[in-house]
């Protein structure tokens, strides 16, 4: 299923977050990505502990980056999340721009599966606090 949920961040680039060139160090790009997601996450009210709280955990299974352009220290990066699939998986695909240029640097997407906490066992569906928290946003639009 499609969806227009979508969340965007500013942030910093930190000193930690660099190399010795100053260039943000590829790993980093991941957490990005992850800072985007959870304001995706909190925007949907399903954050990490609303999750756990309902039962559901959702590990990452797969991954995917296309470096583009490169963020420097003291960059200003703006992240952005889009939720493009919620009914078997979340599926998100990310952006990751110079907020000061308007230049991509990096995009990417991840998937997601639901995993019931008590009995550890993989939904090929998400379930229902999930799905009906997105369906009463996209209604609201």
């Amino acid at each position: 299923m499609r969806s227009e949920l979508s969340a965007e961040i500013e942030f910093d680039v930190e000193f930690y977050d660099v190399d010795s060139m100053r260039i943000v160090w590829h790993g980093n790009y991941i957490k990005y990505f992850e800072k985007a997601r959870c304001a995706l996450l909190e925007k949907i009210s399903y954050g990490y502990c609303e999750m756990e709280e309902s039962g559901w955990i959702f590990p990452v299974t797969k991954i995917s980056v296309k470096f583009i352009n490169s963020l420097y220290f003291r960059d200003r990066v703006r992240a952005k999340a889009v939720l493009t699939e919620y009914e078997n998986c979340i599926k998100i695909r990310y952006e990751l721009y110079n907020a000061k240029t308007g230049q991509i640097c990096t995009k990417g997407d991840s998937t997601q599966m639901a995993v019931n906490l008590a009995t550890g066992e993989s939904s090929l569906i998400c379930p229902p606090v999930f799905t009906g928290k997105i369906d009463a946003l996209l209604r609201e639009k």
